[in-house]
């Protein structure tokens, strides 16, 4: 019986222990998090990257997302793939990597590797309409009409009087030659703006 008394005691310290030992390094954790937000608002992403990494875990999501963040915006693009790159494998579901991970990409100009995550994106989520979007202006600069004319509908179909989706959609339908479809998209547009000067031109060019 003294025995089993020890041993609960044992459990019982080794609990209170823990309690304590996850409340400071929560303690730590926020104070570094809360001066590495203070250090971004003065443009000092050096020092609010020190701070994260004096409590540097690799298995925590946040402090990876967050360095890559800040690495992004120091301009050390090859960082910032690194710790978004850990962050998405984290946590394989996360758009939030992904397009964190898209930026730095995108500076870089890696623009295939950008495509394979904007797709990976749609798997995941196939109406997640920032990556319709994007994925199609991609297409579309590509000049890979059929492929934006996908995604750009797709978007519409999610948003009928969204702005930008009908305007791209009208000039995506143009440069196919699809007038009649270009015409009534660009006056949607009209609808949603009278002074647009975008599609005022789309329209001008099919008189």
């Amino acid at each position: 019986m003294e025995f089993l008394k020890l041993r609960i005691a044992i459990i019982l310290l080794a609990s209170v222990i823990y309690t304590a030992e996850a409340q400071v390094n929560q303690q730590v954790l926020e104070t570094a998090f809360s001066k590495s937000y203070e250090l971004e608002k003065t443009g000092d992403f050096s020092a609010a990257m020190d701070e994260l990494k004096g409590v540097y875990v690799d298995g925590s999501y946040e402090i990876n997302l967050r360095l890559g963040w800040l690495n992004y915006n120091a301009g050390l693009f090859d960082e910032a793939v690194v710790f978004y790159t850990i962050a998405q494998k984290l946590k394989p579901y996360s758009e939030e990597a992904r397009f964190g991970l898209i930026m730095p990409l995108s500076a870089l100009g890696k623009w295939n590797e950008v495509i394979v995550l904007y797709n990976k994106i749609l798997e995941i989520n196939p109406n997640n309409t920032v990556a319709l979007y994007r994925l199609g202006l991609i297409y579309y600069g590509r000049k890979e009409y059929n492929k934006a004319h996908s995604l750009f509908k797709k978007l519409v179909d999610l948003y009928p009087f969204g702005y930008d989706g009908l305007l791209m959609l009208g000039w995506t339908s143009y440069f196919q030659g699809n007038y009649n479809e270009a015409k009534v998209l660009f006056n949607k547009v009209k609808l949603y703006n009278p002074a647009d000067a975008s599609a005022t031109e789309g329209l001008e060019l099919m008189k």
